[in-house]
């Protein structure tokens, strides 16, 4: 490991009990930022509702941590919407921001899209699959925000076990994340779990970062944020154990060729490679293949919008 990146885990990488919420909140009223939750959300109406009930009780009711709580929906067929706004959060469909731009399918696409219709001067995004879900997930990582003005990216760090047995899950990070980054970006190799779906940023940041649609998304954030703030500005918080539902090979699959192909644009821009998957799946006349096209489009910096521009002026 890098001398830095040794440094950097003796600094950077904190606990979710080394800033009380007291001193979160405190560090808030001095400032003045204001805080806004994102969670995108397809088909999760078994989830969402208790993570926007423990969020708006914990951190807009009993203490005022969470200016504003947005549930975006990016077509969902069941209840999610109705859940989650009958749990109190504010829900956006994904179709209805910014529609002159066509809406593509993608975690990251929903993400983009919520910046124009949340105004926090900080942005914490949450999965909306997580179970047993604690607000110290988003005081945890919204913290450092507040009380050190040199820290602009917040990623949460937990244990993720698959079932009961622990340490199991983030295969797609052990395989496919975690390598990339050592090799390629060894100064972001002290990230527990560069992949996670639970951090925090400034506006001042994400609205200079282009956001590949899909599952890259997180990579590409660190990947774009380490070149445009530097190391020092990033850092992560450990907020204990993260349950949620876990996808199989196929999809893991999928998942971790998104991934590599965000890295690959990164390092050679222009460089193109079949932006495709072949996988097999045995059928009636033995094995099948099935091709899914690789996400490879990303949305420019919001702040290159004329929406989002025009928005800031008025």
């Amino acid at each position: 490991m890098l001398e830095e990146v040794e440094r950097w885990l003796a600094t950077r990488s904190w606990s979710v009990a080394d800033r009380p919420l007291a001193r979160i909140l405190a560090a808030k009223q001095r400032t003045g930022q204001s805080v806004s939750v994102v969670l995108p959300a397809l088909n999760e109406e078994r989830t969402v509702g208790d993570i926007v009930t423990v969020i708006r009780r914990d951190l807009v009711e009993r203490a005022p941590l969470v200016d504003e709580l947005v549930v975006v929906d990016s077509g969902s067929t069941d209840r999610t919407a109705e859940v989650a706004a009958a749990a109190g959060a504010r829900v956006v469909r994904r179709d209805d921001i910014l529609p002159r731009i066509p809406a593509v399918p993608g975690k990251g696409e929903v993400l983009w899209r919520s910046l124009l219709v949340t105004g926090g001067d900080i942005v914490c995004f949450i999965d909306a699959d997580l179970r047993e879900f604690s607000s110290d997930f988003v005081s945890g990582i919204v913290g450092p925000l507040l009380t050190d003005p040199g820290v602009d990216l917040v990623k949460a760090m937990y244990d993720r076990p698959m079932g009961d047995t622990a340490g199991q899950g983030g295969r797609v990070t052990e395989l496919m994340a975690r390598p990339l980054l050592n090799m390629h970006w060894p100064r972001l190799a002290g990230f527990v779990q560069p992949l996670g779906g639970e951090y925090a940023a400034r506006r001042s940041l994400l609205e200079r970062l282009p956001f590949p649609v899909g599952y890259g998304v997180e990579l590409g954030m660190l990947v774009d944020a380490l070149h445009l703030v530097g190391l020092d500005a990033l850092a992560q918080v450990d907020v204990g154990v993260r349950k949620h539902r876990h996808q199989d090979s196929q999809a893991l699959g999928r998942m971790a060729a998104a991934i590599y192909r965000t890295a690959q644009l990164r390092l050679a821009r222009g460089h193109l490679v079949r932006p495709a998957l072949t996988q097999f799946e045995r059928g009636e006349e033995g094995f099948e293949p099935r091709t899914y096209s690789v996400d490879t489009e990303e949305r420019p910096p919001m702040a290159e919008t004329a929406e989002y521009a025009a928005r800031r002026v008025a």
